[in-house]
């Protein structure tokens, strides 16, 4: 009896393992169409409206020997204005979610986000300095990068106990450092030409993808890449970290190395995103919990089903963000009026911090 009972638990368990691996693979295949569709649209839509089957035969016609029967103009304007811009917002939308996603994972907090650790307000100033003294894109984004690697090294640099990086040091050294460049970015803007200099400054920190090109597109991707397909090759250990660091080490896992990989990781891509954009906020943030809400905690699901719903997120913003208007209302305005309400909806039905 005792066996036969055995048998048919062991029976549900793998019945139930097969729904939701069933399930998980159903909600992959409809976010990766929702994903192709969006970025059709993304292409379609602007101050010139073209045809979706015209946008298709552009695109594979790069790759494909298909007669060009549309204007030159129509095709730089899918290839050498939306198509960077879109690809872009792919990247960071897909870059920021998978960065949050791992540092809640890592630090068992659902209220952590990417720039926990400093490197949003470094990446921040290094930008603002740029454009205060050299005003050349390259140049911003060269800086933006390296101050937000800084900001980083400097809080690991701060927290660090002897041989050992415990969490709570880890975040409120990222506070610290966070605060201290947020007041020299502050500073930097009280110097600026009021005039000239600083609304660039500020437009810059709002988040904007309107300077993308597919130069600088194609020099920082290999950075989220290589980073995003890092933490997605080790995405099951992010559970394991997630049931503490004394039940880690008795798995026989290196928790300090693991830690260092994914932190490296994630914050290579932070800096790569505020390098490229500016800072846009809460898409790290609130992106991991909708995930939950469609596949549960276990990042071995959790991690791809947040790139793809944190890309299709952030192209759809940034179709809002240059059609809604005339003018372009920056990027990380409008990740915060949706954040925020979204946010405040996951928090009232208790799926935060359960």
């Amino acid at each position: 009896m005792i066996k036969a009972l055995k048998s048919v638990s062991n029976i549900l368990k793998n019945i139930n393992t097969a729904a939701i691996k069933t399930h998980s693979i159903q909600i992959q295949i409809i976010l990766f169409l929702l994903l192709i569709s969006v970025v059709i649209i993304s292409l379609m839509l602007g101050r010139m409206d073209i045809h979706p089957f015209t946008v298709i035969k552009i695109l594979f016609s790069e790759i494909l020997p298909i007669e060009k029967i549309w204007s030159s103009r129509i095709e730089s304007v899918v290839i050498d204005v939306r198509f960077p811009r879109v690809m872009a917002a792919l990247l960071i939308g897909a870059g920021l979610s998978v960065s949050g996603a791992s540092f809640q994972g890592i630090f068992r907090n659902p209220l952590v986000s990417p720039d926990i650790l400093g490197v949003a307000s470094g990446a921040g100033f290094g930008a603002a300095i740029a454009i205060l003294f050299f005003d050349n894109i390259v140049t911003i984004q060269i800086f933006s990068f390296a101050f937000g690697l800084l900001a980083v090294g400097l809080t690991y640099s701060i927290s660090r106990v002897y041989s050992a990086v415990p969490v709570l040091m880890l975040v409120l050294s990222g506070i610290i450092v966070g605060a201290l460049f947020s007041a020299m970015t502050s500073l930097t803007k009280y110097v600026a030409d009021p005039m000239d200099k600083m609304p660039a400054i500020v437009f810059w920190l709002l988040g904007s993808l309107n300077n993308i090109t597919n130069k600088n597109l194609l020099f920082v991707s290999p950075f989220f890449i290589v980073c995003m397909g890092t933490i997605y090759l080790i995405r099951w250990r992010i559970n394991i970290l997630s049931m503490g660091d004394e039940d880690a080490k008795t798995l026989g896992v290196n928790i300090e190395r693991l830690k260092g990989i994914i932190i490296i990781c994630a914050t290579i891509i932070t800096a790569a995103s505020v390098s490229l954009s500016g800072i846009i906020g809460w898409v790290g943030l609130v992106i991991p919990h909708l995930g939950r809400l469609l596949v549960g905690s276990d990042n071995k699901i959790l991690i791809p089903v947040t790139m793809l719903v944190g890309s299709s997120y952030l192209i759809i913003v940034d179709i809002i963000a240059r059609t809604a208007i005339a003018s372009e209302i920056p990027i990380g305005i409008i990740t915060a009026i949706f954040g925020a309400p979204i946010f405040a909806y996951l928090l009232r039905k208790n799926q935060i911090g359960r």
